[in-house]
């Protein structure tokens, strides 16, 4: 068998990296010195490598994060707000996703939420879990539209599978009695099978209001599902001369604007 024959079938077998390593060491005399195992096993390393990072790439581009940069380590802890490290810090483990256990972040708006958010999201990827960003609004509109088209279970799957889903806007605004009923089935189902983050602007003892409170039953119903499984960072200032939107603090300088 020629090299030639031996790098068309690795193309054919779709281990592209590892007949492009191939080919680099046939044309380097140094190779010739190398045993066959070692040779071998670097080949295996790096089509190995290079199947995981295009998994990481894969799993990134699918979870549509809204800050793809977003890093836990960037987390900003002297801006004036009120964090708490050493959670954030256990949290990026991402211990709670292997437990089922949910997040909620809440805080004023600016408060840098979404990007806590994405970077536990991020975190997430790289241990290759499923992820998955929307906004509260987006994903009531997507059901919505799902089922007047009749693909409700296949839209509500794409939103229920997902190991980790995060919710941004969370009750910003009032949900009406059918997008309650979709909120109320999408978090039965993830229930002690995945986790989920919340972001949101009320702190958790406000949801029940925003959900309806008394005027019906699914209320109490979501949030008995979420609220006993979940950690709690909210998002305080505590030094009102530095109080300002995160987006401000990262955004494009004032003098450089005008």
């Amino acid at each position: 068998m020629t090299n030639q024959s031996t790098i068309d079938k690795l193309i054919e077998m779709r281990l592209t990296a590892m007949s492009n390593s191939f080919r680099n060491q046939l044309t380097d005399a140094k190779m010739k010195e190398v045993p066959f195992d070692d040779r071998f096993g670097m080949l295996v390393d790096i089509e190995y490598s290079s199947r995981k990072n295009n998994r990481l790439k894969r799993l990134i581009r699918n979870a549509n994060f809204d800050q793809p940069d977003a890093s836990v380590m960037d987390i900003d802890y002297t801006s004036g707000r009120k964090l708490n490290k050493q959670l954030i810090t256990r949290l990026a483990t991402c211990e709670y996703i292997t437990e089922y256990r949910n997040i909620f972040i809440t805080g004023a708006t600016g408060s840098g939420k979404t990007y806590m958010a994405c970077a536990f999201g991020m975190e997430a990827c790289k241990q290759y879990y499923t992820a998955k960003y929307v906004r509260l609004p987006d994903l009531l509109i997507d059901l919505e539209m799902a089922r007047n088209e009749g693909t409700y279970k296949k839209v509500m799957a794409k939103y229920a599978n997902p190991l980790l889903l995060i919710i941004d806007e969370w009750l910003l605004l009032k949900p009406n009695e059918n997008e309650r009923k979709d909120i109320f089935e999408l978090l039965h189902r993830r229930r002690k099978k995945s986790s989920t983050i919340f972001c949101s602007q009320y702190r958790a003892d406000g949801w029940y209001e925003q959900l309806g409170g008394n005027d019906g039953p699914l209320a109490d119903a979501i949030l008995d599902r979420i609220v006993h499984d979940a950690y709690k960072i909210n998002i305080e200032s505590i030094d009102p001369s530095r109080d300002i939107s995160m987006r401000e603090v990262y955004g494009l300088d004032k003098i450089l604007s005008e």
